[in-house]
């Protein structure tokens, strides 16, 4: 299981952290705080889809 953090998910997704951010925060985008915030694949995959 891939864990990407907000950086790369915001590179990915071709947006800033913030709106990663606004993303976890609004429920669009689960995510886990393991130090920072850490985003499965899975869910990654689940909001691009």
């Amino acid at each position: 299981m891939k864990l990407y953090t907000l950086q790369e998910v915001a590179k990915i997704l071709k947006v800033s952290e913030k709106s990663v951010y606004r993303y976890i925060k609004s429920g669009k985008l689960k995510a886990t705080k393991i130090g920072q915030w850490r985003i499965k694949e899975e869910d990654l995959n689940k909001l691009i889809n």
